[in-house]
């Protein structure tokens, strides 16, 4: 991986993710847990059942300082900017929220309006990622958008204009993609960016319709070589252009990585909230998994009978957390820290291992202290990470 700037405030944080569940149409490539109501969202209620939850979330949790808030999903910009004003003054109500943190809001170019985005920054959102994902009509049919390139540019305009800080997601590696074509697309996204870019690759997720339409042979995708010359080109554009990936598929000007999602990466702690939120903190010493009920009517029911909706998790053994720590910590191009993954683990990596794997030029050091992998490894991440854990 190219040179890149590291943030000095490598602290995990604590984090808030807040899931709304509806989206207006479900994307063919998407398998987050999204649902499509053809009548109207009874809004209040869901604001009261974050409430609820969030509250419970905090009597479990303790005290604790904020570091970032997320409304996911779904596509939080069908809420109404009082539902949002509700949620996040819940969260207030319930751990220190230090002024100006990251707060985000995922939307789709689909269903913007300016009205809507000033209702959102006057809320408290100071950040906004946009669900972009191509740069021409014929793709977003493809990928079953809503939006059109002119919609989307239009959604891009007004965040730049309302929100201190803009990030909007592409998807590549799309049928008949060639690398000129991506280029000029990329170069294109760049142009409209403020100071962070998501890029990701296309995968087919068992139970979406795109599944079945692949396994029918109705499209075809890039072959593994062609993908990873893809991949190595959005490295080459980005980096030239002072947006370097600073994770696999995420990129930002030094100094405007996602504060949330690194919360995730660098092993932090974050509370889940919402249908289908998943959320990991420590909790009686032990870092605890709660994952949430999907279905939201369901979801909600539960909050209101019980205080939360939360049907399942663990407490995880400390071989457990080192892996997830190795398996966040390796998609950063900062890397992990090896003291820490002795410290969760109670042992060093394998240094066979270890030289096997920099002579493979999949792993480097980083001083004495860190371990990244390169551009090459990062390719391959999974099998580097399985090779490393064993």
């Amino acid at each position: 991986m190219s040179a890149v700037t590291i943030p000095l405030d490598r602290s995990p944080g604590f984090g808030v993710y807040i899931h709304w569940p509806f989206c207006a149409a479900k994307c063919p490539y998407c398998d987050f847990n999204s649902h499509v109501r053809h009548q109207p969202v009874d809004q209040e209620r869901f604001a009261r059942a974050f409430e609820t939850e969030l509250k419970t979330m905090r009597d479990r949790t303790g005290p604790r300082e904020v570091t970032s808030i997320f409304l996911g999903g779904g596509t939080p910009s069908l809420m109404k900017p009082e539902t949002v004003g509700a949620v996040l003054d819940a969260v207030a109500r319930n751990w220190t929220v230090p002024a100006g943190i990251e707060v985000t809001l995922e939307a789709n170019p689909s269903s913007v309006e300016a009205e809507r985005f000033r209702g959102y920054r006057a809320a408290g959102v100071n950040r906004v990622s946009l669900g972009v994902q191509a740069l021409n009509d014929k793709d977003l049919r493809f990928l079953g958008r809503l939006h059109n390139v002119e919609e989307a540019l239009h959604a891009i305009g007004l965040a730049r204009e309302i929100f201190p800080r803009l990030s909007f997601d592409l998807i590549y590696a799309r049928p008949g993609q060639t690398p000129e074509a991506w280029g000029a697309e990329l170069e294109q996204a760049i142009g409209y960016a403020v100071d962070h870019l998501s890029l990701y690759q296309l995968t087919i997720e068992e139970g979406t319709p795109f599944h079945a339409l692949y396994a029918a042979k109705k499209f075809t995708l890039p072959d593994n070589d062609h993908a990873a010359d893809l991949y190595a080109l959005t490295q080459e554009v980005t980096s030239a252009h002072g947006l370097p990936a600073y994770e696999i598929s995420n990129h930002a000007r030094p100094g405007a990585e996602s504060r949330h999602n690194l919360t995730y990466w660098r092993y932090g702690e974050y509370v889940g909230v919402g249908p289908g939120a998943h959320g990991r903190f420590v909790e009686n010493g032990r870092r605890t998994v709660t994952i949430a009920e999907r279905m939201p009517e369901t979801w909600a029911n539960l909050v209101e009978a019980k205080g939360h909706g939360v049907t399942g998790g663990e407490v995880l053994t400390r071989a457990e957390e080192a892996d997830e720590f190795l398996l966040m910590g390796l998609r950063l191009a900062e890397g992990i820290d090896l003291q820490r993954y002795e410290a969760l683990s109670g042992r060093g990596l394998s240094s066979a291992r270890l030289s096997v794997l920099q002579e493979e030029g999949l792993v480097a050091p980083v001083g004495n202290a860190r371990l990244r992998a390169t551009t090459a490894g990062m390719i391959v991440l999974d099998a580097v990470v399985a090779d490393l854990a064993r």
